[in-house]
């Protein structure tokens, strides 16, 4: 057991998460302690049990109480779309801001191989297995528009095209609502670039 006072273990235990550093933790544990016990042993109980239960989906990887997740065993979902991401959080944005009704792959990362991160690492041995087995009729490719995405997205299109799997890649560019003259020189380049005719 640390000997360290429970304020200053309590102050730093909340500095794991992201965006939070000592003063903003200092804040979040003082306001639990002064204000808002109740809500803090709420916090630790469902932390707790949630760090227990929560595991990855044996299909998809996404993360789940259950052995196979809601959307994996879900009838309602649209078998021949497979929407490949990076991370758990992308499958909630896209569950949250789209109408997106097939299934998902969940990579856990990009290729990084200056990081040690391979195909390995993401599980596209998983990923060409399920391919092989239950191939879907499009592979949705939503990884992130920076360099290591871009080599994951080049990889999996590869990887889809030895299935004969029709590939798509979400678009990219100027945000809705944006302004030409604010945006950054990378993103209108590629806006240019995967320009596409009027009807």
């Amino acid at each position: 057991m640390s000997s360290e006072p429970l304020l200053n273990q309590l102050i730093e235990s909340l500095r794991c998460l992201p965006g939070v550093g000592p003063k903003s933790a200092q804040r979040m544990a003082l306001h639990l302690l002064e204000r808002n016990r109740e809500g803090g042993l709420q916090l630790a109980s469902v932390l707790v049990e949630a760090m227990g239960k929560i595991g990855r989906c044996k299909q998809c990887r996404d993360l789940t109480e259950m052995e196979t997740c809601a959307v994996c065993v879900s009838p309602r979902r649209d078998q021949t779309l497979l929407c490949v991401v990076e991370s758990p959080v992308d499958v909630l944005a896209i569950e949250q801001a789209t109408a997106y009704n097939g299934r998902y792959f969940v990579l856990l990362g990009r290729l990084s191989p200056l990081d040690g991160i391979g195909p390995a690492e993401l599980g596209l041995d998983q990923l060409a297995e399920r391919l092989e087995q239950d191939a879907p009729e499009e592979m949705i490719i939503a990884t992130n528009p920076t360099v290591e995405g871009e080599a994951t997205s080049f990889y999996l299109q590869r990887m889809a095209q030895k299935h004969n799997i029709r590939v798509t890649r979400i678009a990219h560019g100027v945000p809705l609502g944006g302004e030409l003259e604010y945006t950054d020189q990378s993103t209108l380049a590629h806006a240019f670039g995967s320009r596409r005719l009027v009807d």
